[in-house]
């Protein structure tokens, strides 16, 4: 796509919102516990599910594909939540060797594939642009669930309860965005406001970021994904930047 058609990007903006919606709260918590990469090691082990579906049977459906990325992102979650309470001192190392085998694991399972590269590529990098208005109805109703079990009651409290929603909010958003995407998106804006305690902030410079780099992406046919990551952490640095001004 070398010209800009303003209404192929209704979609992908509206999908960077739901994830951003969920991803901002959480990624919050990611930060405050100290397990900044949890969501890389969670994400892949999603997209290691849905490799394994299609391993099983080449033409899954859609409802065996979720159920197997969220299965794979809820035993992992669950794993390393045991983990914390054991092993808290090496929690951050043990989530980057799941990582590695989740990644590994996928790598195996698509070495005779003849598509195995780009179905890869695909899970990390995403194919935001390509969303469609259809791909959305069930993102935004789960993450309309997770927001409200997440902003009602004691549950920012529960440990469990916050490894179970982050399994279901990733699984719901690496089919969309891809896992480097899923990572942007829960840590930069979060940490770039870091010492705000509004969520607007945050909320802003996500849909910020994702507007600019789809838009970039459109104009200059370069990866919609990459671009997003790095249209993010330009926003962030600009938000961190003036932040730092305004409070000399």
């Amino acid at each position: 796509m070398n010209s800009l058609d303003l209404a192929l990007l209704g979609p992908p903006l509206l999908a960077g919102a739901v994830v951003l919606s969920t991803h901002v709260p959480l990624g919050r918590q990611v930060l405050a516990r100290g397990i900044i990469f949890i969501d890389l090691a969670v994400a892949q082990l999603a997209g290691l599910g849905v490799i394994m579906i299609y391993a099983l049977n080449p033409e899954p459906q859609e409802w065996s594909v979720q159920l197997a990325a969220f299965l794979a992102a809820l035993s992992g979650a669950m794993g390393l939540r045991w983990a914390e309470r054991y092993w808290t001192q090496t929690l951050e190392a043990l989530i980057g060797v799941v990582f590695v085998l989740a990644v590994t694991a996928a790598l195996l399972l698509l070495a005779n594939d003849p598509h195995g590269g780009e179905r890869l590529k695909d899970l990390l990098a995403g194919q935001l642009l390509w969303v469609t208005y259809a791909d959305l109805w069930v993102p935004a109703i789960l993450s309309i669930g997770i927001l409200l079990t997440w902003f009602t009651g004691t549950n920012k409290s529960k440990p469990t309860m916050f490894y179970a929603l982050f399994a279901l909010s990733v699984t719901a958003s690496v089919q969309l965005v891809g896992v480097y995407l899923v990572f942007a998106t829960l840590i930069i804006p979060a940490l770039a406001t870091r010492h705000h305690r509004s969520l607007f902030g945050a909320y802003g410079l996500g849909l910020g970021g994702y507007l600019l780099g789809l838009l970039i992406s459109a104009l200059s046919d370069l990866p919609t994904g990459p671009v997003v990551v790095w249209t993010l952490a330009c926003a962030s640095v600009v938000v961190a930047s003036l932040s730092r001004v305004a409070n000399r």
